[in-house]
């Protein structure tokens, strides 16, 4: 009964695949369900120290302090957002002028576009009514998906504190749910993996606030050294969308060169605004990354690119922004599993120089004491 069977690798290798296919297919079946759930872990993982200092340190009753933090973390996000919609009601009273100067750059477009490359106003006119007619048919047909869509939005919004609220109030109840389903002998490992589990997300979600108000701080300087209307606005919305990975930058871009057209239609303020978020960029991507972000969760870019990208096609851009965390928690389980223990190098950061395999013999010297053992051999039968 006490002995263990040791499968050969490549059934091992096989059930290893299996389980990472099955789980990311049970992840796309039900990630309406999954999404908000993990959601709030996040968030319940990030306020943890909070609920701790009400419970422990001030002596609320669990409930309650649950409560309070749930709540403070609500009033935060509500504040943010009422800021965010009175800043942008004032730009929406200048619709107006922004339309006159988007027809107006629009106008300067068409006429460079005849001069450089011989298309006539006409030409151009008729190709976009061609483009847009196409457009509002296939917008006909996505009209109930995109209304779904934001249903869904709004319905997890609404979910993600609830859940929040559940896991810290309930998180003593799965922790004894999770040591009564392992061995009293595998509870070291499993107590290590759940601390290290909740060190890394809080040092990745506080990267991420850091990282966030970095990027807010650099944007709205830059926006306001150039002459851009509603400067400060614009860099929260630009740090805040920085969170979604390569999608949320070309919104912000999108949205802060409208916005800048409140003031005037001149091509020198868009392109102003492209080398902003573009020197941002760099900055973000090669010194608040890897200085704040890569130092939190050890994973190697292209193990997140990839994360990325099949977070996004499992579950769009909340996948995508939580495939990262997902792959460090992964990551921490797979260290200290020692069949997965190379998974876990694989997702990591470390790189080698150079690698020399620990072989006993080379292949020459194996073949030259073949040959001189069968030599021997010849030898002693002869004698």
């Amino acid at each position: 009964m006490g002995n263990t069977i040791k499968y050969p690798f490549y059934i091992r290798l096989s059930f290893t695949l299996i389980s990472l296919i099955s789980i990311t297919y049970i992840f796309h079946l039900g990630k309406n369900v999954l999404i908000p759930i993990l959601m709030a872990f996040l968030i319940a993982v990030l306020l943890l120290p909070i609920n701790n200092f009400f419970n422990t340190k001030l002596r609320f009753p669990n409930a309650l302090a649950v409560t309070i933090t749930v709540l403070l973390f609500v009033l935060l996000i509500m504040g943010i957002l009422a800021f965010i919609s009175y800043e942008i009601s004032d730009i929406a009273s200048d619709f107006v002028k922004i339309r006159k100067n988007i027809n107006m750059f629009i106008t300067d477009i068409h006429r460079y576009i005849r001069t450089n490359f011989k298309i006539s106003i006409w030409e151009q006119r008729k190709y976009i009514e061609d483009v847009a007619q196409d457009s509002v048919k296939k917008g006909k047909e996505t009209i109930g998906t995109t209304l779904i869509s934001v249903t869904d939005t709004i319905l997890n919004i609404t979910l993600i504190p609830i859940y929040t609220f559940l896991i810290l109030l309930y998180k003593t109840h799965f922790i004894v749910f999770l040591s009564k389903l392992f061995r009293k002998e595998y509870h070291p490992k499993l107590q290590e993996i759940l601390a290290q589990i909740k060190v890394s997300v809080q040092s990745y979600i506080s990267g991420l606030i850091i990282e966030m108000i970095a990027v807010s701080v650099l944007t709205s300087i830059g926006l306001y050294l150039i002459g851009v209307q509603y400067a400060i606005l614009l860099g929260i919305i630009t740090g805040i969308l920085n969170l979604i990975p390569y999608l949320g930058i070309l919104l912000a871009g999108i949205l802060t060169i409208l916005s800048s057209l409140t003031g005037t239609p001149d091509i020198s303020i868009i392109l102003g605004v492209i080398g902003v978020n573009f020197v941002v960029q760099v900055i973000d991507n090669n010194v608040l990354v890897p200085m704040i972000i890569n130092t939190k969760v050890k994973i190697n870019a292209f193990v997140s690119i990839i994360g990325i990208i099949i977070g996004g096609g499992i579950a769009g851009t909340a996948g995508m922004f939580l495939a990262i965390p997902i792959l460090a928690i992964l990551k921490i389980i797979f260290d200290r599993i020692d069949s997965l223990e190379p998974w876990g190098y694989l997702m990591s950061d470390n790189l080698p120089k150079n690698y020399i395999w620990n072989a006993k013999e080379k292949p020459n010297q194996i073949i030259e004491s073949t040959t001189e053992n069968l030599q021997n051999d010849i030898e002693n039968n002869t004698t």
